[in-house]
């Protein structure tokens, strides 16, 4: 039986961190998909997010770079991020301590937000 967050070792990683990005990306464009969203779509949640370009975002998807080294190299994080609030996996992404875990669940609540149709504008949180 896996820990929950709360009850890891606080010196322990978790184990989506060095899951390769490669393998979960077709999973966020599955669910984008199936509500009738677009992979165009979910590459600019992603670059919006991170500040890679479409070349390097395509480097990225044909390498074996894990979840960690995907953010840590990210080429410029949003500093529009803080403003994704809400729940994903039943934890309030504002209360995720863990800097690694926090930009993580930041991509879960964008590509959740788009799957439920939301519009591009809101959640790239860009003024009306």
């Amino acid at each position: 039986m896996k820990k929950p967050d709360s009850q890891r070792p606080p010196d322990a990683k978790h184990r989506i961190f060095s899951t390769s990005f490669a393998s979960v990306y077709p999973l966020y464009v599955a669910k984008a998909e199936r509500k009738g969203r677009t992979k165009a779509e979910v590459d600019t949640i992603i670059r919006w997010l991170t500040g890679y370009s479409e070349a390097e975002l395509q480097r990225v998807l044909t390498s074996e770079l894990n979840f960690e080294a995907f953010f840590t190299q990210a080429p410029k994080l949003n500093p529009s991020r803080s403003l994704i609030t809400g729940v994903v996996c039943g934890i309030r992404v504002e209360e995720i301590t863990d800097p690694l875990m926090r930009e993580l669940r930041y991509l879960d609540k964008l590509i959740d937000e788009l799957a439920k149709g939301r519009p591009m504008e809101k959640i790239l949180r860009q003024k009306p």
